[in-house]
């Protein structure tokens, strides 16, 4: 080590003294007259050459003796501590007259030697970490030392940097000074290499070893679901750094503060900023998200766009709530001391990934409207909803209030679609023009879809008041999707402007959906069927009404006893036209003649009630009521109508007839066996068996 730094204290005090010599014109050697040496006689010649020789043995012995005195003892090599205290002491007491030209000068001069020796002790030590002789971590003092030596050479380089000597003609001290800045300047970008190797290394060793994976579990809606420690886990994730242990992210502080201190805080702005976005783009991959573009969002089946939004939805929500404030605490930290610097990294990556996101929901937004997507498009709302209230705590100034703008306008466009798709319902109803009726007066398809739907899409009742208030100018905009009655409905009318925008659009929907389905009712031949049909339909509807306490919240209690009155109605109507006939059979009335009972009159009544009531059952008993409480009330209503009234007549006029082969022909059934009959009623079974049975 001794050998290595007299060379290099050699090579630069000689390259010192070179330059210090540069610039001035060399003078020619001068030749010796050729007559001079022949003037002299031989003998004096002879005796000057023994008098020289004679002379220069004694020279000679004489070196040797000089030589012989002046080497130096051997002393041990300096170390890089007491040489860095010596510049310490230098810097202290030459660092605030950097002005005074004189001293520089003389500090130039002066202080040469130390310095090379210095910047030889500090080049040591870079071999050796990059030789892998010293690893980087493994001794804290070893890394220590190596930061104090490259914070002591950005000092000095900017001491000598910062200052010219006035008189430009001094052409030595000012080589000498030239000569000194490049050894520095040499040294510092070889420390800067290995500190700009060290840095990403740092950060992305830590980023391939996160151990804080993102994640979460969130229900398909993207709403994120309770575990027992999970207040203390988001807690604990938000205040740590994301996936780098304490002690790499101090490494990671004082490599940032040195390289910054030394003029490299671009190039470790840039380290940084590559590393992390790369560490998001892992992330986002990890969680499932992979960046689509517009293009390809339109060319998407829905199938496969639905499956992305959720894990859209938990992504975004990933890096609202936990990665972008882990994120921002990391580079505020790292670069504590240049606040602009943390702001910009962090802004741009922030904003980079933002808009990414962003860009997603204007995609979906965009693409064809469909009943089906609206809850889909109704998450993804909320999620940009809930978020831009907390965006200025999130983010930087200097990119808030874009993103701010970006996020509305995302929302916007999503509040927009949400509308039109819910407003396309009224279009679905009157699409709906079939001439086919359900078989056996059962509830129709429509009735199915609509109501689910509605029922699905009152879950998110909050929301749609919210967007329907924002975008009630699209909804009303196309007049002619609503529904026209004849007449005036002033108080209906009344109502429905003291409603918010989104009840007003549900009534409408409910009017269209009751208007279609009446006319669907005039399909069927029998107004018996017809009832039926409507009455199916008026209770599937007001049980899913009453089974959604979103949804009874908006149709109210009135629309619902309302509703309950027209299917009494439609029961009543039912009763009159299938069994107010059969009953007229059963009817005492033109039986009797001067209290003389007509026997053909009273046969034929007995043939007649027999033939209506097996032709009813055989009908009715394939007509379907898929309520059981609905099919219960009818039954019980059709007993409590036909079996008081066939027993009485049963029990009144059965006498009359002729007991055996007579009364078996006429009186077909028991009062039990007309009960039987009827709870065979609305089952939808064509395959019952013939109502005449033989009596036991």
């Amino acid at each position: 080590m001794e050998k290595n730094l007299a060379e290099h204290s050699g090579s630069f005090a000689r390259k010192d003294e070179d330059d210090a010599n540069a610039g001035q014109t060399p003078l020619p050697p001068v030749p010796e007259p050729e007559d001079k040496v022949d003037a002299k006689p031989d003998g004096e010649t002879e005796k000057a050459t023994d008098a020289d020789h004679i002379d220069g043995e004694s020279e000679q012995k004489e070196e040797k003796e000089e030589a012989t005195v002046e080497v130096p003892p051997e002393f041990p090599p300096p170390s890089l501590e007491k040489v860095s205290e010596d510049i310490d002491h230098f810097l202290m007491t030459r660092q605030h007259n950097n002005k005074n030209n004189s001293d520089v000068k003389d500090a130039a001069l002066d202080i040469s030697d130390l310095i090379y020796t210095f910047l030889d002790l500090v080049e040591q030590k870079i071999v050796k970490y990059d030789t892998g002789e010293v690893k980087w971590g493994d001794v804290a003092e070893e890394d220590s030392s190596l930061l104090e030596s490259v914070n002591r050479i950005s000092k000095l380089m900017k001491l000598f940097t910062e200052s010219q000597p006035e008189d430009e003609q001094e052409d030595r001290i000012k080589g000498k000074k030239d000569l000194l800045i490049n050894g520095i300047g040499a040294i510092q970008q070889r420390a800067m290499s290995f500190l700009e190797e060290e840095f990403r290394s740092l950060i992305d060793d830590s980023r391939n070893q996160n151990k804080s994976e993102p994640g979460g579990t969130h229900d398909p809606k993207g709403k994120h679901l309770a575990e027992p420690s999970e207040s203390e886990q988001a807690a604990e994730t938000v205040t740590d750094f994301p996936g780098f242990p304490e002690e790499t992210v101090k490494n990671l502080i004082k490599i940032a503060k040195e390289m910054i201190a030394g003029g490299y805080e671009y190039e470790c702005s840039q380290i940084y900023a590559v590393s992390r976005r790369h560490a998001f783009e892992e992330s986002l991959l990890k969680f499932g998200y992979e960046k689509i573009s517009n293009d390809e969002v339109q060319k998407m089946q829905w199938e496969t766009l639905e499956r992305e939004i959720p894990t859209w939805i938990n992504t975004f929500k990933e890096c609202t709530s936990v990665w972008f404030p882990g994120e921002r605490k990391l580079v505020e930290s790292v670069f504590a001391d240049q606040k602009a610097t943390a702001e910009t990294l962090f802004s741009d990556l922030s904003r980079c990934i933002t808009m990414q996101l962003l860009n997603f929901a204007e995609s979906i937004a965009m693409t064809k409207r469909a009943g089906e997507k609206l809850f889909k498009l109704l998450d993804m709302y909320e999620a940009l909803r809930d978020l831009i209230p907390n965006m200025d705590n999130l983010f930087p100034e200097e990119c808030v209030g874009e993103l701010k703008t970006e996020t509305a306008s995302a929302k916007c466009r999503l509040g927009e679609a949400t509308v039109l798709i819910f407003c396309d319902l009224e279009n679905s109803i009157k699409s709906e023009t079939g001439k086919t009726p359900v078989a056996g007066g059962a509830v129709h398809p429509l009735t199915r879809y609509i109501m689910n739907y509605l029922r699905l899409a009152c879950e998110y009742k909050d929301t749609l008041e919210e967007v329907f208030k924002e975008h009630s100018k699209i909804e009303r905009a196309d007049s002619t999707s609503r529904p026209h009655y004849e007449g005036g409905e002033t108080k209906n009318d009344n109502q429905k402007e003291n409603m918010s925008p989104f009840a007003a659009q549900l009534m409408r929907v409910m009017e269209l959906l009751d208007s279609n389905l009446e006319g669907k009712a005039k399909l069927y031949k029998e107004v018996a069927l017809s009832c039926i049909f409507m009455m199916n339909n008026g209770r599937y509807i007001v049980q899913k009404i009453k089974g959604s306490a979103e949804i009874y919240q908006v149709m109210g209690e009135t629309w619902c006893r309302k509703r309950s009155t027209e299917l009494r109605t439609y029961h009543k109507n039912y009763q009159v036209e299938t069994w107010s006939k059969i009953l007229s059979y059963l009817s005492p009335k033109g039986l009797n003649d001067n209290g003389k009972v007509h026997k053909p009159v009273l046969k034929e009544r007995f043939k007649s009630f027999n033939a209506a009531f097996e032709e009813t059952h055989k009908t009715q008993s394939t007509w379907v009521v898929s309520d059981e409480q609905l099919q219960s009330e009818l039954r019980v209503s059709i007993s409590a109508l036909v079996i008081p009234a066939y027993r009485s007549f049963l029990g009144r006029f059965s006498q009359y007839l002729d007991p055996g082969r007579q009364t078996e022909k006429y009186i077909k059934f028991q009062a039990e066996d007309i009960e039987t009959y009827i709870d065979e009623l609305f089952d939808g079974n064509p395959h019952h068996q013939g109502t005449a049975r033989k009596r036991a």
